[in-house]
């Protein structure tokens, strides 16, 4: 295919655009302002854990996709130029837009070179901003004119990105630009997808309405389980599960999302439910149910830690049970884990063991707690414990309470056999 397809940041995101585009045949060229990344991807290995995504990047890897150390040449011939960077939480829950704005000024003097090029914000961004924002900065920037821009917000779950993105179930554009329209249903015709082409806000509007929906649930799900304790006499656990038995929900993905547990957390949904409330505000509407998803969120840490207070004493282990935010990664931002640890260390808990299959070391290198030991297997940390609580839903660990009944267990997750 003759397209030539540019990727500004290489995370989950942007590494798993590039070479889905570049598993179709398309010529990509990606770059990241993280040398260290680039190096380790140029060399066949990802920086992260994220399933099928390490073979995709064996069989591309210097065929269609190359990694490059300079914006100037992942923009120079692209045709297309996809901006996949963090848009993380700012002051008053707003999206920091730094790095987006930074990755535009990477690529100014080649934007201006006369070749129209079609920019492409896959960036989770807050409707609005690329009207209000990218439109008057690249016309302030004398380049406006040389481009097509429009945004493709991404519904890709983490554990599962490759399939999403190989497999979409739908592919969004927003624009107000004919020329940008034709071209990304032109890029995304491999995929065999419905396009759907919007306006600009509607576009970005489209990702905020997806997260905050499944934040939505995951709070209803965590604050029915409290109810639940509290009148006590209840499994909870079976009462979802009779629930996603309805044929409204039943082998439904999304019923993955009604099932209650420690809070939401990672990247995305954390970042944009606040994001999307900050925006409400901003526009004079209080956006109540997005607050209480927020809040309901926030109080589930500390219920978990209560139990455990009234579980055992201070001088025992406590072994905590999957690091990462979620199974099958190893991404810790956001984790419950860790804001369980956090209040426990508060409240004098000061013999922890930690462990998770994957994300012993990204967690230690993130958090830096003291008092907490990682250790080296589920084994060692079910026998060091005298109460293990479980708090990533890892397919590994599902029968460990009945391989240890002696144990003193909390199952945060609702997950445990």
């Amino acid at each position: 295919m003759s397209m030539q397809i540019g990727i500004f940041g290489l995370g989950f995101v942007g590494l798993t655009t590039a070479l889905g585009f570049a598993e179709k045949g398309f010529k990509v060229r990606g770059y990241d302002i993280d040398i260290n990344k680039l190096d380790k991807i140029s060399c066949g290995n990802l920086p992260f854990l994220e399933p099928g995504l390490d073979e995709a990047l064996e069989r591309n890897l210097n065929k269609t996709f190359f990694p490059v150390r300079d914006a100037a040449e992942a923009a120079n011939e692209s045709d297309v130029i996809f901006f996949c960077v963090g848009t993380p939480c700012g002051e008053n829950g707003r999206a920091d837009l730094t790095y987006l704005f930074s990755a535009l000024d990477s690529i100014l003097p080649v934007l201006t070179g006369g070749k129209h090029r079609v920019l492409v914000i896959k960036s989770t961004v807050p409707p609005g901003t690329a009207q209000d924002d990218v439109i008057p900065y690249l016309q302030k920037k004398g380049i406006y004119d040389f481009c097509h821009l429009s945004n493709n917000p991404e519904f890709l779950r983490e554990g599962k990105c490759w399939e999403d993105f190989i497999q979409p179930d739908r592919i969004v554009c927003g624009t107000n630009n004919e020329k940008a329209a034709e071209i990304i249903k032109t890029i995304y015709q491999p995929f065999n997808a419905p396009v759907h082409i919007v306006s600009l806000n509607t576009g970005e509007f489209v990702k905020y309405l997806s997260n905050t929906m499944l934040a939505s649930m995951i709070s209803f799900s965590n604050e029915m389980s409290m109810i639940a304790d509290y009148i006590g006499d209840i499994n909870t656990g079976k009462a979802f599960r009779i629930l996603h038995e309805d044929k409204r929900l039943k082998d439904s993905g999304i019923a993955s999302y009604l099932y209650p547990g420690c809070g939401y957390g990672g990247y995305c949904l954390p970042k944009d439910t606040q994001a999307m409330a900050a925006k409400a505000k901003q526009h004079g509407i209080l956006p109540r149910m997005l607050n209480e998803v927020i809040s309901v969120n926030e109080k589930m840490p500390a219920f978990f830690m209560e139990k455990i207070k009234k579980t055992v004493n201070k001088d025992k282990n406590i072994g905590i049970l999957g690091l990462s935010f979620k199974p099958d990664s190893d991404d810790v931002r956001d984790s419950a884990s860790a804001k369980i640890i956090s209040l426990l260390l508060k409240e004098g808990f000061t013999n922890i063991n930690a462990y998770d299959p994957a994300a012993n070391e990204a967690f230690e290198l993130l958090y830096k707690f003291n008092n907490v030991r990682y250790l080296s297997s589920k084994k060692e940390l079910c026998e060091k414990s005298d109460l293990v609580v479980l708090v990533t839903a890892w397919s590994d660990f599902k029968n460990l309470r009945n391989e240890y009944p002696d144990k003193q267990w909390i199952d945060c997750r609702y997950f445990l056999a």
